[in-house]
């Protein structure tokens, strides 16, 4: 579901503080990620009893059919999960489940892996249920993926691949103020056909810009 680079940071770890809205939390983010928080949404570090129900939003045709294949069995949910956790604790990798307000269980994910040694090129994904497509959770959860990238792990180039037959994660993509760079030709293959993916990156000052059309929407 997710790939890693072999290389690891031997910086010693850093606490900073995040804020979004009223929440304000405090995170050395490779001993345990920190609870991010927004009007209507949660986003918490990946926990075991969380894949069941990452089995079952994350597996439907609907979801699958533009990222890696995702485990298909709670097992292999579990082995991502505690695989998650070790990449977090090297860091490497972070991955937060999504809460709506009212829910315990996961319907989606958000994660981001590190690109070269230091983490300042890093590339994200994300896979919502489809019965959240819509809901105003992405464009919520993606802020404070944003803020965690760049505030906290200090990321200065974000990046992100969606096949270019995905219009509605592309299209996610522009709204939070990322920038296309071109087209991957034949880079991604699902179901044995290989697709082109478009090549999208954020920058900070990126994300100033799109916060100053979309940001007021988010508490």
């Amino acid at each position: 579901m997710a790939s890693h680079a072999p290389t690891t940071c031997s910086e010693p770890p850093v606490t900073m503080a995040i804020s979004s809205g009223s929440a304000t939390v405090l995170s050395d983010w490779k001993t345990q990620l920190p609870v991010l928080q927004a009007k209507g949404i949660t986003l918490r570090e990946l926990r075991v009893s969380g894949a069941p129900s990452l089995l079952a939003m994350l597996t439907t045709e609907e979801v699958s059919r533009f990222i890696s294949p995702p485990p298909t069995t709670i097992e292999g949910f579990e082995r991502f999960i505690l695989w998650a956790q070790r990449e977090r604790a090297a860091g490497r990798y972070a991955c937060f489940e999504v809460l709506p307000d009212g829910y315990d269980t996961a319907v989606g994910l958000f994660q981001i892996r590190q690109l070269d040694p230091t983490f300042g090129t890093a590339e994200w994904g994300f896979a919502l249920g489809s019965a959240f497509w819509g809901s105003g959770l992405f464009v919520s959860g993606a802020e404070l993926m944003l803020d965690f990238a760049f505030d906290v792990i200090g990321v200065h180039r974000l990046e992100a691949r969606a096949a270019v037959e995905n219009g509605r994660g592309n299209g996610a993509l522009r709204k939070i103020g990322a920038v296309q760079e071109g087209i991957l030709r034949k880079s991604f293959v699902r179901n044995g056909r290989q697709m082109d993916q478009s090549l999208w990156a954020i920058l900070p000052e990126d994300r100033s810009r799109s916060k100053a059309v979309w940001g007021s929407k988010v508490n």
